[in-house]
């Protein structure tokens, strides 16, 4: 993991968190297509009343224009259908130490804002016994970028257009405003939970469109006001 990231000031950020938190089920269009969603349609009894939290290692960072490794172990399982997806998400980067921040004052502790794609391996995700933790942290499975942006520059950060694009091809289209949890409560929620460390990243959930990711695709995060972190997929050879 060496990643370094431009900030707005045109020093280079280097990207070392002691731990990635990552918020599931935060745009409600993406609970109704997740398969979470009981087969009696009923949507409401889903909708979290408390963020959805699971952890990302850090050894999954890479920065743009990276390479997402589909890595060959994934073969001798044979899945059925082996899936790796894209999930495009707003990430925030903590500024300093935090512990039970209230929400009136979560925005004062943010160094800035990036995209990030929570790259998931579906089969490993929803079949491991332990949970998603798996799925979720192999390596490379965290791309970051392109650039950090202060909360000065980025406005409303609760109303950014978020698109995800897999050759060239929109796959995720939405806003931050859809989030179920805003910045603030994410925040403050998570300093509840754990102390965040400065450089600590917590990623704010995907919206909807999450779809397979094969070898030789290009994806494209792209956030307003932040810009688009592209990343290549490979298929690693056994």
């Amino acid at each position: 993991m060496n990643v370094q990231l431009p900030m707005a000031d045109g020093t280079i950020y280097p990207v070392q968190p002691s731990k990635i938190v990552a918020l599931g089920l935060n745009y409600l269009e993406h609970i109704k297509e997740s398969q979470s969603v009981s087969k009696t349609g009923n949507i409401d009894e889903k909708i979290p009343t408390e963020p959805v939290l699971f952890p990302k290692t850090p050894n999954v960072l890479i920065g743009p224009g990276e390479t997402i490794i589909l890595p060959a172990f994934l073969d001798d399982y044979n899945f059925p259908n082996c899936r790796t997806d894209h999930e495009g998400e707003l990430a925030i980067i903590i500024k300093d130490r935090i512990k039970n921040i209230p929400v009136e004052q979560a925005m004062d502790h943010i160094l800035g804002f990036t995209c990030f794609n929570d790259v998931s391996q579906r089969n490993l995700q929803k079949g491991d016994i332990s949970g998603w933790y798996r799925g979720k942290s192999l390596d490379t499975f965290g791309p970051i970028g392109p650039a950090i942006v202060p909360v000065e520059d980025i406005g409303d950060p609760q109303n950014l257009n978020i698109e995800c694009r897999v050759n060239g091809e929109v796959r995720q289209q939405s806003n931050t405003r859809h989030m179920i949890f805003s910045i603030p409560e994410i925040i403050a929620f998570v300093s509840k939970m754990f102390t965040l460390e400065a450089g600590d990243i917590i990623i704010t959930g995907t919206p909807n469109g999450v779809g397979p990711l094969q070898d030789g695709d290009i994806v494209e995060v792209e956030i307003e006001k932040i810009g688009v972190l592209i990343n290549r997929v490979k298929a690693e050879q056994g």
